[in-house]
């Protein structure tokens, strides 16, 4: 995965294509369905190529969680020249993995589309630097040049920038290379924590310094799962028994060991990229840094969001300029599909 892998710059514009594609007949609860019945087909598009930030939905797939419950799920992979918004607001997918400011471009531009679940109570974006320079505190970016590509310069620079005493001036560009970084231990460069620091490990000989953005107070909701508010009114039951299903994968997924061989082969084989200790890695750090579960996941499970969150959000975007005021932090989501304790220790 690569700094593109969430696309969390604002965008200018929001346009909507008139509802969304059926998705089939909605049915009842699976105890009453017939076994003959024929599955309800629901699509969610990933935000990048296949990965271990992505293993619940794999997990819900190869566990048959998605089948139990009378849903055969097709999860399509993103990639570098796919607008995914756009392909939901055409109603070509009914769902996409998305997260807080795309939840408010929506309410912006007034389009009916929300968020039904938060897998990531953390955004995994970090800042990385070399180790034994000195750089293990954010109130240590002062005077440093720090590579960030456009997309961070619009959502998390300004918040840190305000928060520390940051300059502008401080900032380069960053071309989603390393070997900029690897060539200058004074450097600081944006990542994610599943994916960058691993290969600057392998080169360097030891792991760099990794401060988790989120670490901040920069609280985001991340890897949510955004849909139409036309598919949430008419098949509530059908989202209902996809996202239990998902959180459920995710529960399982994020415990690793055998039981996620199959859904890893699923991910190695949409993206061969991925190696067997990649995603071991990921896992690892996810798991460590509470990625998935911390915060009122810990109470409500797997995919917990809530209002005050939202809100204190949109504040705190608000006093740095990064969203407009004015806006209705309430309708970014629906709490209906979440916080059940799937997954809760």
């Amino acid at each position: 995965m690569t700094g593109t892998a969430y696309r969390l710059s604002r965008r200018s514009a929001v346009r909507f294509a008139a509802g969304l594609a059926a998705t089939g007949p909605l049915l009842g609860p699976l105890a009453r369905r017939p076994q003959a019945q024929t599955l309800d087909k629901l699509s969610i598009q990933t935000d990048w190529r296949a990965q271990a930030e992505h293993g619940g939905y794999y997990q819900a797939i190869a566990a048959g969680l998605y089948r139990k419950v009378g849903i055969e799920c097709d999860v399509r992979q993103g990639g570098p020249s796919l607008n995914i918004s756009q392909l939901l607001m055409a109603g070509r997918v009914d769902m996409t993995m998305s997260g807080s400011f795309e939840a408010f471009t929506f309410v912006r531009e007034n389009a009916p589309f929300l968020t039904i679940a938060s897998i990531f109570q953390k955004d995994p974006q970090v800042l990385i630097g070399h180790p034994d320079t000195g750089f293990n505190s954010f109130e240590d970016l002062k005077g440093r040049t720090i590579l960030i590509g456009a997309g961070g310069r619009v959502t998390y620079w300004p918040y840190l920038r305000q928060k520390y005493g940051l300059s502008d001036s401080q900032l380069r560009p960053y071309n989603y290379s390393l070997a900029p970084f690897l060539a200058d231990k004074n450097l600081i460069q944006q990542g994610f924590l599943s994916s960058e620091p691993y290969p600057i490990t392998q080169a360097l000989g030891r792991p760099p310094s990794v401060l988790l953005i989120a670490d901040s107070g920069y609280a985001p909701y991340q890897n949510t799962i955004t849909i139409s508010r036309k598919l949430v009114e008419e098949k509530k039951d059908l989202v209902r028994r996809f996202v239990d299903a998902t959180l459920e994968g995710w529960a399982q997924y994020m415990k690793g060991g055998p039981e996620t061989a199959a859904a890893n082969a699923m991910i190695k084989k949409e993206n061969p990229e991925q190696t067997d200790d990649r995603i071991a890695y990921a896992i690892k750090v996810l798991n460590a840094r509470g990625i998935v579960m911390s915060g009122d996941a810990l109470q409500g499970g797997i995919g917990a969001m809530t209002d005050q969150r939202w809100k204190e959000f949109y504040d705190s975007m608000v006093a740095v300029g990064v969203l407009p005021p004015g806006l209705d932090a309430s309708r970014t989501h629906t709490l209906e599909f979440v916080n059940k304790g799937i997954g809760k220790p």
